[in-house]
């Protein structure tokens, strides 16, 4: 469910977007994981709500600014906050590496 929110969200930005990991050619790309998934409300020992952290990635040749304010505008748009986030190189592949932290709350259907 996660997953497919998180692609169909960003999809609009015309830029590969993976879970996890990307094996594609393209200059720009985005991939994204869950780090934390837990149970953070319950009633009579039942979970209703579960809080999904994301974390997403933008690996780029060039200069990423205008994408990365994309996705912090998509994805709070459906209900994801952000936590926090850090601009990162990364020497063997020369690229440069914006991670995103992400909390999504989700409610779970009562039986």
């Amino acid at each position: 469910m996660i997953n497919k929110l998180i692609i169909n969200t960003l999809k609009p930005l015309s830029v590969p977007v993976c879970f996890q990991k990307y094996t594609g050619k393209a200059k720009t790309y985005i991939t994204f994981h869950e780090y934390i998934e837990s149970g953070e409300a319950f009633e009579e020992d039942e979970e209703v709500f579960t809080g999904h952290y994301i974390q997403v990635d933008v690996w780029s040749k060039d200069d990423y600014t205008v994408l990365v304010k994309s996705i912090k505008d998509l994805l709070q748009t459906v209900g994801f906050k952000r936590l926090d986030e850090a601009d990162l190189y990364e020497k063997d592949t020369d690229l440069y590496h914006k991670g995103m932290r992400f909390f999504y709350l989700e409610e779970k259907e009562v039986k």
